[in-house]
């Protein structure tokens, strides 16, 4: 149990408003597609259109947000990006029209942004340095088994569909966040960690050139996260015998094993240098996974086909464990004590640029190149899981930080 459930204290109340979240969210991503489409009107191509330009303003959203949080205080920026994030869904019950939707996912996106890097910042000041990625390990262990049960409310509600369901689903999301709202005030608001002497390196974020390498190393490993939504359901529709719902069993195996086994696999990462491993090894799984899935589209039959994508889904998700353990000590590790806001919104951008290019790089990789994309990928992921080494041993000499 203590697997998922964290212990009593700080990080229980932070897991709590994640679960909160991740329940809303997941009725989200399970009916925004057809609520747009069917309700509001729109063609899939506006609805595509919309979420890229949200995502893209998310991204640039985030060092500013962050730099509100370093100078409000994490917990006080949190409390009210949980409250615009839910304003923001409460306007999708009433906008009908193309730019006012833009315009609101835009909005719900940027808060999304910024309440993700200030939860990160609540994070790093209310848990110990040496606890933080095994904390961060339980709160995305919330996040899959909240965004699983939410998903599968969600779809409960759209196999009705009816206009109420569909507005419930929204209502669900925004509720959810006020409930997070309420949770997050529970918590002490951090003390400002000492500003740095000023013999130490100081700079912002935006001029941190060995974070900022870290930072695309971790949005290129990031590209796992389209591929399991986007990539694998276009590749198995289109290029193997296996049924389409493997797409979603593929999906629940993920989240399953997420949920399971990322707190074990985070104790496995203390420092900095077993940072760099656990991402090097990610890279190998991820190499390991894409070759197996170029083999479920070389004609091995429906049967066989639903094996291998079964068993690289299972390397995937170890794989996808390990990148995130590895990251988040890099990301924690690497960033000023006294700018964690900033620090967390600029590596949060990792996530944002995987979303917002993803989808175009995974259809030209494996809708259009087949199994030799898979390959590509999988070369992709395999240098970049390597390379955190060395941009990890260059951010620790220009920050004069001891090997760990």
């Amino acid at each position: 149990m203590s697997r998922v459930v964290p212990p009593a204290g700080p990080l229980r109340v932070l897991a709590l408003a994640q679960l909160a979240n991740s329940l809303g969210d997941g009725a989200f991503y399970a009916g925004s597609a057809l609520f747009f489409t069917r309700l509001v009107g729109l063609s899939p191509a506006q609805v595509g259109l919309a979420l890229t330009l949200a995502w893209a303003a998310a991204m640039l959203a985030g060092v500013p947000l962050g730099f509100l949080t370093d100078r409000w205080g994490p917990r006080r920026t949190a409390v009210l990006l949980s409250l615009a994030t839910a304003s923001a869904l409460s306007a999708f019950l009433v906008v009908r029209s193309f730019p006012l939707v833009l315009l609101t996912l835009c909005g719900y996106a940027c808060c999304q942004a910024g309440l993700a890097s200030a939860r990160q910042a609540l994070l790093a000041g209310s848990v110990a340095p040496d606890e933080r990625t095994r904390a961060r390990a339980h709160l995305q262990s919330t996040l899959n088994a909240g965004l699983a049960i939410g998903a599968g409310l969600g779809a409960l509600a759209l196999s009705v569909g009816t206009r109420p369901t569909y507005l419930a689903v929204f209502t669900i999301d925004a509720v959810s966040f006020l409930v997070a709202a309420l949770v997050l005030r529970r918590l002490p608001e951090t003390r400002p960690v000492p500003k740095a002497p000023a013999t130490a390196p100081r700079r912002s974020v935006l001029r941190d050139r060995p974070y900022t390498l870290v930072t695309l190393l971790n949005a290129i490993m990031c590209l796992n996260m389209p591929l399991l939504s986007l990539g694998l359901p276009m590749w198995i529709v289109q290029r193997t015998g296996a049924p389409a719902p493997m797409a979603a069993v593929l999906l629940v195996v993920n989240m399953l094993g997420v949920v399971a086994f990322q707190v074990p696999v985070a104790r496995r990462v203390t420092g900095l240098h077993s940072a760099t491993r656990a991402t090097r090894h990610a890279g190998v799984l991820m190499l390991a996974a894409c070759a197996l899935y170029s083999l479920s589209g070389v004609g091995v039959g429906a049967e066989a086909g639903v094996v291998i994508l079964i068993v690289a889904a299972v390397i995937q998700v170890f794989g996808e464990m390990l990148q995130g353990a590895g990251s988040w000590e890099i990301g924690f590790g690497l960033a000023q004590a006294d700018r964690q806001g900033q620090y967390q919104g600029f590596f949060g951008m990792g996530p944002q640029f995987a979303r917002t290019l993803g989808p175009v790089l995974l259809t030209a990789l494996l809708v259009t190149w087949g199994a030799p994309g898979w390959w590509a990928l999988g070369g992709l992921f395999l240098v970049a899981g390597a390379a955190f080494g060395p941009a990890v041993r260059w951010a620790r000499t220009d920050l004069g930080i001891v090997a760990s």
